[in-house]
């Protein structure tokens, strides 16, 4: 540390009086905690003293009271030498019989001063990360250094806050559009939380995330949705479909009616595109930042597909770095205060199961511990051509999960309808769907018998 940064300029009483609050006020002091270098102190007794009022909380977790303190003081300093022995318990004395003044511009601007040389640190250790091109991880320790000293609430305090647990708080949930889904989740996907719909490639993850876009939109809502795998003009033409009721495959012939659906529904939608890995949940967040300041209300954030972004840290295994992208995007929702909807891909297991369950979820089951609300969807090849399916609900903290409902959805026109469920449980398709694969192979075996049969005969 630079010897030369300390409270020096600002004079020997500036000093003592911020000693003496580090004691005498406790939220101040756990805020200066996070920024405050105790070589700051131009003055040694200082040092000590500020140096055994904060071991004694970060050991205890509790501020010491000037009766301990002066107790510590007369038998914790034996390493030192007389002289500062003496001048720590003689400014204690001072300070307890002459109470300080001016101590918010004394708060105010040692704080001020702790930032800025926790900034300047930060600034520094960028230009390293800067040669090697990090700039995610150099907004990571930019942000963190903007950060530190901020928050003066140390928390909920049990008896002062009892009337706050009380107080109602809105959720401001959004439905998804399907009424049997949104009884079981108090009503839809509620502000901060976060939702994930877990499927198989192919199975129509998109679509669904297009549905429950388009489902906010007619309610008034403005969306934000964020394509990594598809262009913007291919998810526009599936919110057309969506709202209009036209097939895909007719939008072209029926652009008027289209256009006229499309203006007139309440809400709004922001579709943006970034190649695939190429973004990071910083620069999703950046992008929303210059929305809010254009004053574009955010109600619902939809990112298709989280798997497909990038981490903002390097990790060795992809698991980690996957976990790490999921609590990003929950942090996100809490950050903006609305809901987000993303997917995850399933591994292998999960391409022909009649249900999918979280221990299909693909790489990082860890992903899982962050999402509020997650759901399936499973499509088997009869299912494709039939048109049906199943979601099944893996976790839902706001209410009863481990059902399976049939689903009809129609990639044609991405119209998907929650069926009323019939009663199978997990355990019961998956038999179901194993005796399937029996029958499957009894049958190619059949069926290789029955040529190789015919090749000896014709031989």
């Amino acid at each position: 540390m630079n010897t030369n940064v300390n409270f020096s300029k600002y004079g020997k009483s500036f000093q003592e009086t911020l000693a003496y609050l580090l004691l005498v006020d406790r939220p101040f002091s756990e805020q200066m905690d996070d920024v405050l270098d105790i070589g700051f102190f131009e003055l040694k007794y200082l040092r000590l003293f500020v140096d055994r009022v904060f071991n004694y909380r970060r050991k205890y977790s509790n501020q010491p009271t000037k009766k301990i303190l002066s107790s510590i003081l007369r038998t914790e300093l034996s390493d030192e030498n007389e002289v500062s022995q003496k001048q720590v318990r003689d400014y204690f004395a001072r300070m307890c019989i002459s109470q300080p003044t001016d101590t918010d511009y004394v708060k105010e601007t040692a704080l001020d001063f702790c930032k800025k040389q926790r900034l300047k640190e930060a600034m520094v250790r960028s230009v390293g990360l800067l040669q090697n091109s990090s700039f995610d991880e150099i907004k990571n320790v930019i942000d963190v250094a903007l950060k530190l000293g901020l928050d003066n609430n140390f928390g909920h305090d049990y008896k002062k806050d009892f009337e706050l647990r009380y107080q109602l708080k809105a959720r401001n949930p959004i439905s998804t559009g399907w009424e049997r889904i949104d009884k079981i989740c108090n009503a839809g996907l509620g502000k901060g939380e976060l939702g994930v719909i877990i499927a198989p490639t192919g199975a129509g993850k998109s679509m669904v995330l297009a549905h429950l876009g388009a489902s906010a939109i007619k309610e008034g809502k403005n969306v934000v949705h964020y394509t990594l795998e598809l262009s913007e003009e291919c998810v526009g033409q599936r919110y057309d479909s969506c709202i209009s009721t036209v097939r895909l495959s007719d939008l072209y012939a029926h652009k008027d009616r289209v256009l006229e659906e499309c203006m007139e529904v309440p809400g709004s939608l922001i579709i943006k595109e970034y190649p695939t890995k190429s973004a990071s949940a910083n620069t999703l967040e950046a992008h929303l930042e210059k929305l809010k300041k254009s004053d574009q209300k955010i109600d619902l954030i939809i990112v298709d597909y989280g798997d497909l972004l990038k981490s903002t840290t390097n990790y060795k295994e992809k698991r980690q770095e996957l976990e790490s992208i999921y609590e990003s995007l929950r942090s996100l929702a809490q950050k903006f205060e609305c809901p987000l909807w993303t997917a995850s891909q399933t591994n292998r297991s999960g391409l022909n199961a009649e249900v999918i369950t979280m221990e299909s979820i693909s790489e990082a089951f860890n992903k899982c511990f962050v999402a509020d609300f997650i759901f399936s969807v499973s499509r088997t090849i009869k299912d494709k051509n039939a048109n049906t399916g199943r979601i099944f609900v893996a976790k839902n903290r706001n209410g009863p999960d481990g059902m399976v409902y049939p689903i009809f959805m129609d990639p044609g026109n991405v119209k998907i309808e929650v069926l009323e469920p019939t009663g199978e449980t997990v355990d019961e398709l998956r038999i179901e769907g194993a005796k399937k694969e029996i029958e499957d192979l009894r049958e190619k075996y059949k069926t290789f018998r029955q040529k190789k049969g015919n090749k000896n005969a014709a031989s």
